[in-house]
């Protein structure tokens, strides 16, 4: 029996969330196409005959501007903490930019710091959407990277054994082989978590991450970056989920006409919770919430 933890980590968008489903085989973290759509470290469990994998979904590692990115970012940074494998993410349909050599090199960073250091699994994703020689020139400008920026760092590209994977996390192609080498890197030991469980994260937490998704769904412009939903209430049957803004205007464009944009949001929610379930949204103004410690504490970011 192999077990252990891996953390997946890259810039925004650039698909960590869809890659950590695929691999679990079930939905443990929302997605949109929106950029900073994780803003919680997820850990999503894999259960084998032959092993157990704990998947860490990871907010995208960026440049903060608020008091949220700079908690997004450490959150991030945080989930390289004693892991057996780093899988560090690239974008098959976009060139190797600053965001991806930063995440890069902290990976490589992290190798340095333990006497068994965790193995690194470079994806490139979203080869679904791009073009066989768009996908061989990623692969090949981020070995290109990997080794530069292992140089500059005082190590042996050579000794490193990195290995790159090309995968559509949408289509699952090349993912079946990318979870072989996660497993094979793994080392022995117990399971951590029981068969029935397929992540930790609380229901709680889920309705209100399911809140926030369809309503990035909704989103345009600023908005998405202005949301925050927290459950506020639980007594099942009856939830009752709070969605922050930070600005007047901004509610109504969550409600919609007529309530008509909440009425979807609910819809689609209670769809996938059990039968039964009564949904209340409610939505509140509070100015600036994404600079504020003690609003970001209560979220629980």
């Amino acid at each position: 029996m192999r077990s252990g933890f891996v953390t997946v980590v890259g810039r925004p968008n650039v698909g960590k969330s869809s890659l950590v489903n695929a691999m679990v085989g079930t939905k443990v973290s929302i997605i949109s196409s929106r950029p900073n759509t994780t803003r919680l470290r997820v850990r999503g469990v894999l259960h084998r005959d032959d092993a157990q994998v704990v998947f860490v979904d990871t907010p995208g590692i960026h440049r903060p501007k608020t008091a949220l990115g700079e908690r997004l970012n450490n959150s991030a940074m945080m989930s390289f903490e004693d892991v057996d494998v780093i899988v560090a993410m690239v974008d098959a349909t976009a060139a190797v930019g600053p965001g991806d050599r930063m995440v890069l090199g902290r990976s490589l960073e992290n190798l340095a710091l333990y006497a068994e250091p965790p193995a690194l699994m470079v994806v490139v994703n979203k080869v679904d959407t791009a073009s066989p020689d768009q996908v061989i020139e990623r692969l090949t400008s981020v070995a290109a990277a990997v080794d530069a920026l292992a140089t500059e760092r005082g190590m042996d590209p050579e000794r490193l054994g990195v290995e790159y994977f090309p995968v559509s996390a949408h289509s699952m192609k090349g993912v079946d082989a990318l979870v072989e080498a996660i497993v094979g890197s793994l080392p022995e030991g117990p399971a951590y978590y029981p068969d029935e469980m397929v992540t930790d994260t609380t229901e709680a937490v889920r309705v209100a991450e399911l809140v926030r998704e369809q309503l990035l769904i909704r989103a345009r412009d600023e908005l998405p970056h202005s949301i925050a939903c927290r459950v506020t209430e639980w007594e099942w049957p009856r939830i009752r989920c709070e969605i922050l803004v930070e600005r007047d205007s901004q509610k109504g464009i969550v409600i919609g006409v007529g309530g008509e944009v909440l009425k979807a949001v609910g819809t689609a929610v209670r769809a996938e919770l059990p039968p039964g379930a009564y949904l209340e949204l409610f939505v509140r103004v509070e100015s600036r919430w994404q600079q504020r410690q003690e609003s970001l504490d209560r979220l629980g970011y």
